[in-house]
């Protein structure tokens, strides 16, 4: 009798890099939803966004990242009819982030570009269109121009309801301070100043560490 039955079915069970063979081919993986309640121009939101940006170098692949802003709708507002905390350039940064996010697979890159040059340059046009060329995003052709603002402006209509229904999400999630941290739905964090409502810790590998657990549970993932 051949043996090759019988090796086909032990391959069945074995563990790869921790997950069981039958997860490690499924397509129906689900990545864990993990939100960032931020301000773009807010010395918070740099801080988690730096963070999460080595976050990311390790379990990428395993999340749903996205950035949901803080911020008020004020229909007295006469470029957005929203209030942003630090002025109508952070609400400009917002929307011309929300944008990228929606039109590139490089938005991160956009953002990180935006944080390096300094808090109080996020939202700027000029700046916007060159982390633009930076991250790889053709800011007229992509469908990040014609959402933001061709100019680099960050008031373009498509733009400014992205960031009305940002807001809007944030509030129904209870996020209330930049930066908050959500894991799943769930407050896992908050940077207000100092680190605030981290029972799971708030360094790199904390939240990797947490990371790693939901995804695991999420899809039925055998532990190491």
């Amino acid at each position: 009798m051949s043996l090759f039955p019988a090796i086909l079915v032990l391959t069945a069970v074995v563990l790869v890099d921790g997950l069981s063979a039958q997860s490690a081919f499924r397509s129906d993986v689900v990545p864990v939803p993990v939100q960032l309640g931020v301000m773009s121009r807010c010395p918070d939101a740099l801080v988690c966004e730096s963070i999460f940006d080595q976050v990311l170098k390790q379990v990428g692949s395993k999340i749903n990242l996205t950035l949901i802003y803080v911020a008020n709708v004020n229909a007295t507002e006469p470029e957005f009819g929203i209030t942003c905390m630090h002025g109508p350039r952070e609400c400009a940064g917002n929307v011309q982030q929300l944008c990228a996010a929606k039109y590139s697979t490089q938005w991160w890159d956009f953002v990180q570009c935006q944080n390096q040059q300094g808090r109080f340059q996020v939202g700027l046009p000029d700046v916007a269109l060159e982390c633009a060329k930076t991250a790889g995003i053709d800011w007229q052709t992509s469908g990040v121009g014609m959402c933001a603002g061709l100019d680099g402006s960050g008031n373009g209509a498509e733009g400014v309801e992205l960031l009305r229904e940002s807001l809007f999400l944030g509030k129904a999630l209870g996020i209330e301070k930049s930066c908050t941290i959500l894991i799943n739905h769930k407050k896992v964090c908050v940077h207000d100043e100092t680190w605030q409502e981290c029972d799971g810790g708030h360094g790199v590998d904390d939240f990797v560490k947490q990371i790693n657990r939901e995804y695991e549970r999420i899809n039925g993932v055998l532990s190491q």
